[in-house]
């Protein structure tokens, strides 16, 4: 049940290549690749909160929740998550993922945590030789896809040079179709030397890898995003997708901006959750950077219209 997550570009390779299917997608082999951001891809912040759109979402249905609410160094529901396994030479990542709950665990306050460690205590074997981090990669394939609707997490992500964390949804046909075919949709992307920058990216065929179309959204007054916790959220429409932090949208993307391209969402996606270390696009940790290093998840929601 291992599978190889690839990125693709020598820069910030698409987040599919960097997150392979690992087992869960009936070993399937997801290469899913980071990417770095298009050049002048930068959309300005709209100056809209989350009002409007938490009073439409009143009137939306809960599709998927998870409060992550159990005792401290529990695992993960396994009815809503599947937990890959694995190293990832595509994206030329440094960890090893592992089951179980060796480094995701619920912390008894209502929180997942992803947890990297400069350990190897299973002697794992990775692209480079003998693994010299591990870590956790979690994803809805088989348990849970939407079509559509509005999808948020509130977490509080790591830091560092080489840390990688990401909130971000592959197409469900991946396995049939292949990557990027399948598309793929960027939540939430942070690499450690932009602690005040996160990324969103959309991922398709023509327009994958470094050639990705998104955007960045930056904290004011030179805050870090690892200092508190931030709700990350896309709104997902026919055609349309809308990116948001903290309730303030920063970006919207149609079919218009695809040059001609397929645009491949409209169809079913499943969710993944991961905190990967080193890699093209963040570069490999140094010595500035501490460990272990701790992706904490209050909650991720998905709600639709009835």
């Amino acid at each position: 049940m291992t599978v190889v997550s690839p990125h693709h570009d020598a820069r910030r390779p698409s987040r599919m290549r960097r997150r392979a299917l690992y087992g869960a997608l009936s070993l399937l082999c997801c290469s899913l690749a980071m990417t770095a951001l298009p050049a002048g891809a930068s959309a300005a912040p709209d100056p809209h909160t989350a009002a409007s759109s938490t009073a439409s979402r009143a009137a939306q249905a809960v599709a998927f929740a998870d409060e992550f609410d159990g005792p401290a160094g529990s695992a993960v529901d396994g009815g809503k998550w599947l937990t890959e396994t694995g190293d990832n030479v595509n994206n030329h990542e440094r960890q090893y993922y592992t089951a179980g709950d060796d480094n995701a665990a619920l912390d008894g306050q209502g929180n997942l945590v992803i947890t990297a460690r400069k350990e190897n205590p299973g002697n794992y074997q990775c692209w480079y030789g003998t693994c010299e981090y591990t870590s956790s990669r979690l994803n809805t394939s088989g348990k849970f896809t939407a079509t559509y609707g509005h999808v948020e997490s509130r977490m509080k992500i790591p830091r560092g040079q080489g840390i990688w964390p990401a909130f971000w949804m592959l197409g469900a046909d991946i396995g049939s179709v292949g990557w990027p075919n399948s598309g793929e949709i960027d939540i939430m992307e942070n690499v450690g030397f932009e602690p005040g920058t996160v990324h969103g990216t959309l991922h398709g065929p023509g327009y994958s890898g470094s050639g990705g179309i998104g955007a960045g959204y930056t904290l004011p007054g030179g805050a870090a995003f690892a200092d508190d916790f931030h709700t990350f959220a896309v709104d997902w429409a026919p055609d349309s997708i809308t990116w948001s932090v903290d309730g303030t949208v920063y970006q919207t993307r149609t079919p218009a901006d695809l040059n001609g391209n397929a645009w491949v969402f409209d169809k079913p996606f499943f969710l993944i959750l991961n905190l990967a270390v080193g890699g093209y696009w963040p570069g490999d940790p140094d010595g500035s950077t501490a460990f272990p290093q701790q992706l904490v998840v209050d909650y991720v929601r998905v709600t639709t219209s009835d």
